[in-house]
């Protein structure tokens, strides 16, 4: 909708009205609606803790949403530009209901934030309690820190307050100092190369951006386990979304056990509220990397540039399955996700696991299994890793006492009519049992089905449908289908597929269709 113009101002030079004549009607602006390309949909108030970082979080996912394909960093400044000023022409569909636009200048700034500090630089700031700091105190402050330069904002708090009573919070001092050009910085220290000392210490995680297949691109969720150098989780998808990585990440911690340690970025897939659900039950720490800070991630950057040279470099995209006689220079051929997945899995148990590692001096797998002669790694049974891979969210009660989920209406006990509750349920199976938690957090018995529109979350059919049925591939006389060929003889049993995290996904998916 374009915006209707407001009333236009009155004419320089414009003759004067007569006396006693009637004063020309005063335009009235028309209403918000006319003159914004939205109505006006604010978000609602949000007055509890819960609420409000929900609140803060869906606006960070839906800025992430709008700037995700301008926010590539592979893209120059001139590329970059046309594909802003696209989003800015643009209506954007708002998490709270209607549209909005933004300019040119809102969405570069959402893009530097975003990869300044990641997701958590799209979140809106908090109010602030103090919004206005004395200009008295802040010449105080530079004061002191140009006195002794290695003062830290922190000292120079802490001296302030001594003196005053009072002082400003530590960002505020910084900000200050780098708007009057003081450095505030630390000289770099050198970090050395740092190895966990036992398998399952840490699990570094990340995706990577792979090729398009008809069309459409696909994304590789890998985990290498620091020590060893073991893929203990890898798998390409369609999207980088949390449901492909749980289908990643599931059957690798009922493979390998359970790591101390998650250390990933801050793509919007790693900083889920699903994923810190599952770690925080399977007691996992995960740790999210500061922007521009690779400390940490040498190893999973490493194995991607393994990846790139020696599989992505042997493989070429197709329209159509590869015939038997195809010219082994064009590499393997593969025109299906799953043909896909079938090489690189080869790969992986084959080829990679079984070249020395220059650092260690030994193969992946060889380091993984030495390190397990005296120890064991730590274990949860299956039904402590599915309950583990559920999820939850936040709704209100209705005064009959029900609740809607994603399209699904389930009754609750009416005695929680009008309060905060959490529902805790399986992605996989909407029908199914759906816990019910309080405001305080306190289990208040199971939600009962009344409607059901959904039987599995939309996320769910859409990435069952990665496992799309495609003829097996026909294999020729080249490296990556004779590493194919020497992994599936050598299996004991069928691989974990996505279908294998619940029976029942292909039969609820296609009473969706």
């Amino acid at each position: 909708m374009t915006s209707a113009p407001a009333h236009p101002p009155l004419e320089l030079g414009a003759a004067p009205q007569p006396p006693g004549s009637m004063p020309p009607p005063v335009p009235v602006s028309p209403p918000a609606s006319v003159l914004s390309p939205v109505p006006p949909n604010p978000a609602p108030r949000a007055t509890t803790p819960l609420m409000r970082k929900e609140h803060r979080e869906k606006i960070a996912l839906f800025r992430y949403q709008v700037i995700r394909a301008a926010a590539d960093h592979s893209l120059t400044t001139r590329q970059r530009g046309p594909l802003v000023r696209a989003l800015a022409e643009v209506d954007h569909p708002w998490p709270f209901g209607g549209t909005r636009r933004y300019s040119r200048e809102t969405l570069d700034r959402w893009i530097r934030a975003w990869q300044s500090r990641g997701f958590d630089g799209l979140k809106p700031d908090e109010r602030a309690s103090t919004p206005y700091t004395d200009s008295s105190v802040l010449a105080l402050a530079e004061s002191l820190k140009r006195e002794k330069p290695n003062r830290t904002a922190a000292q120079v708090k802490r001296i302030i307050a001594e003196a005053m009573g009072t002082a400003p919070s530590e960002t505020t001092l910084l900000r200050h100092f780098r708007s009057r050009d003081i450095p505030t910085g630390v000289r770099p220290v050198a970090t050395g190369r740092f190895e966990s000392d036992h398998p399952n210490e840490i699990w570094v995680g990340d995706a990577l951006h792979g090729p398009k297949i008809n069309g459409r691109k696909t994304y590789l969720f890998a985990f290498l386990d620091d020590h060893s150098r073991m893929v203990t989780a890898a798998r390409w998808a369609w999207a980088e979304d949390a449901i492909r990585l749980g289908a990643v990440l599931r059957p690798a911690f009922e493979t390998y056990g359970i790591p101390e340690v998650t250390y990933l970025d801050n793509g919007a897939a790693m900083v889920d509220k699903s994923l810190s659900r599952t770690c925080a039950k399977l007691g996992i720490r995960l740790v999210h990397s500061a922007p521009y800070r690779p400390q940490g991630r040498g190893k999973i950057e490493r194995f991607f540039s393994t990846v790139t040279s020696q599989f992505l470099g042997e493989i070429t995209v197709t329209d159509t399955p590869m015939l038997p006689g195809t010219d082994p220079a064009a590499g393997s051929q593969i025109s299906t996700l799953k043909e896909l997945n079938t090489l690189f899995t080869g790969w992986v148990n084959m080829a990679y696991h079984h070249q020395q590692h220059t650092t260690t001096g030994q193969t992946p797998l060889a380091r993984w299994e030495a390190a397990w002669e005296h120890r064991t790694p730590v274990r949860k049974s299956l039904d402590q890793i599915r309950e583990a891979f559920l999820w939850s969210d936040v709704r209100t009660v209705s005064k009959t006492g029900t609740v809607s989920l994603h399209s699904n209406t389930y009754e609750v006990d009416p005695l929680l009519a009008g309060t905060r509750v959490e529902l805790v349920y399986d992605p996989f199976d909407l029908d199914g049992q759906v816990a019910v938690n309080n405001h305080h957090g306190h289990a208040a018995g199971q939600a009962k089905i009344l409607k059901i529109g959904r039987h599995v979350h939309a996320k769910v059919a859409n990435a069952a449908r990665d496992n799309d049925a495609s003829a097996n591939i026909a294999t020729g006389i080249n490296y990556l289908d004779l590493v194919a060929t020497r992994h599936r003889e050598s299996r004991t049993a069928a691989p974990i597929s996505f279908a294998d995290i619940h029976q029942n996904t292909e039969q609820k998916t296609g009473a969706i269709r």
